[in-house]
Parts: C-alpha cells; sequence; structure tokens
C-alpha cells in the first residue's frame, strides 16, 4: 500500500534534515486501533512498531516516552525512574498543544517545542524500527540506532 507521495508533516522536514536514512510506509489508519493494526497492516511484528506517548508529571510538565507497540509503560516506574510523585498520561488536546501532533499521530521527530525524550532501553537493541512520522496512518522504517543519534533519548525500563 506504499505511495510514491506522502504528506510534508513536521517529522519528515525533521527527519529529512537530519540526514539519516529512513523509509515511509502508510496504512488505513483505525481509531483505537494503535500499533496492532500498523503492525498488521505492514505484516510486522507489534514489537518493532514504536508508540510516542505524552505524559505529564504531577506538576503538569509534559514528557515523551517511546516504547515497543506491544507493551504499555509502568506509570509508578516512570515516576521513580523520573524521580517524581506521579505521572499519568496527557489528555489528547493537551498532548496537541506540547508536540503540534494529534493522538494517533504523534511523531517524537519535529515536536513543537522541546520536551525531554525517554526510551525503553530494550529498543536500542532493535536492528530497525516503524514509528509514527506526524500523522495518523504514516510509519517512518529506520534503524533504533538512528533514532537514539537524533533524539538522544534517556534510556529507561518502565515496560510491562
Amino acid at each position: 500500500m506504499a505511495k510514491d507521495k506522502f504528506p510534508m508533516t513536521q517529522a519528515i522536514r525533521a527527519l529529512k534534515k537530519s540526514g539519516v536514512r529512513y523509509t515511509l510506509h502508510d496504512y488505513k489508519y483505525e481509531e483505537k486501533g494503535g500499533t496492532e493494526r500498523a503492525a498488521s497492516e505492514l505484516n510486522v511484528d507489534e514489537h518493532i512498531v514504536l508508540k510516542t506517548l505524552i505524559m505529564e508529571d504531577h506538576t503538569g510538565e509534559p514528557v515523551v516516552i517511546i516504547m515497543h507497540g506491544d507493551k504499555q509503560v509502568s506509570t509508578k516506574g516512570l515516576a521513580r525512574a523520573l524521580n517524581v510523585k506521579a505521572i499519568k498520561p496527557c489528555e489528547p488536546k493537551t498532548a496537541h498543544q506540547h508536540t503540534g501532533y494529534f493522538v494517533g499521530g504523534t511523531s517524537p521527530f519535529g515536536l513543537k517545542k522541546p520536551l525531554r525524550i525517554y526510551m525503553e532501553k530494550s529498543v536500542e537493541y532493535l536492528p530497525e524500527i516503524f514509528i509514527n512520522a506526524g500523522k495518523r496512518g504514516l510509519l517512518a522504517k529506520m534503524s533504533s540506532r538512528d533514532l537514539i543519534e537524533i533524539l538522544k533519548p534517556i534510556p529507561v525500563n518502565v515496560a510491562i
């Protein structure tokens, strides 16, 4: 279902500017389909389809967490890792204000404003990953090494 022409998003602009190698892959977006739907449509393991989640601590300070598609984030574990009282997912409207992206199309690249980025440590061991390219139904395939080089995320062990 690959197209020759994709929409230009802030994430794609950031990827182009970085100079890393990536390919774009689209799929039929389905509300609440998540990474399971994307993996199924692209015929890949859901573990390598990463999700970009926007969370906030007890003071309302936003953070980004990159997680395997088939895992959840332990909010207690993330709060401990960040040395904060509590952490929870941002409301969709708040996440959009912080990132410039709509839920379902959130990418860690080309964020509206700089945010601290955390990543599940085991992602670094994946040779390749698929991650949102800034639009619902559009993923970028790249090496995890390049993801780390561009974003310089802080590794955490918070997957459940």
